[in-house]
């Protein structure tokens, strides 16, 4: 898509990565944007809601945040997402501190291009996929790419992390 520049796609852009951008009208009263980018966008490209991912940021009990990246339709298992880390435990970080870390907002934070590089887990199940989706780095936006790609340029580790 055109004109969809943010720093997520500038990142994959700049690696050279193939990659394509995919948008949606983002309803501002959605209460699960995860569940939304699913309805808006699996039946239309033909993927499956596990193909899209969402992307949480955690604090580990050592104060440090992460990132974890997991399919929309599950539930991201905390113990599972700091022991891939390296932390004995995690939590789901504070909204203020995500943007801030990230530059994104809540809805639109993207694994790539984040102002702060955090630690970052993908859930191993991703590797099953040619391509996954995640944020592009705004709601309504979303990225599509080869999950070893995106394992790579954002310099994640993978591991099952859902509950």
């Amino acid at each position: 898509m055109a004109g969809a520049s943010t720093p997520a796609v500038r990142t994959l852009s700049a690696a050279k990565i193939a990659h394509r951008v995919h948008s949606y009208v983002h309803d501002p009263r959605a209460e699960s944007f995860g569940a939304e980018a699913v309805s808006a966008l699996a039946a239309g490209l033909g993927v499956e809601a596990a193909q899209i991912f969402k992307t949480l940021v955690v604090e580990l009990s050592t104060g440090a945040l992460a990132v974890a990246i997991l399919p929309v339709p599950e539930t991201l298992s905390l113990k599972a997402a700091a022991a891939a880390l390296g932390a004995p435990k995690a939590g789901m970080a504070d909204k203020t501190k995500a943007e801030r870390a990230t530059g994104y907002v809540l809805g639109g934070i993207s694994p790539l291009g984040q102002r702060k590089k955090l630690p970052t887990v993908v859930d191993a199940s991703a590797l099953r996929w040619d391509r996954i989706l995640c944020s592009a780095g705004r709601r309504g936006l979303e990225i599509e790419v080869a999950p070893a790609d995106l394992i790579r340029v954002a310099d994640a580790v993978t591991a099952p992390i859902t509950a």
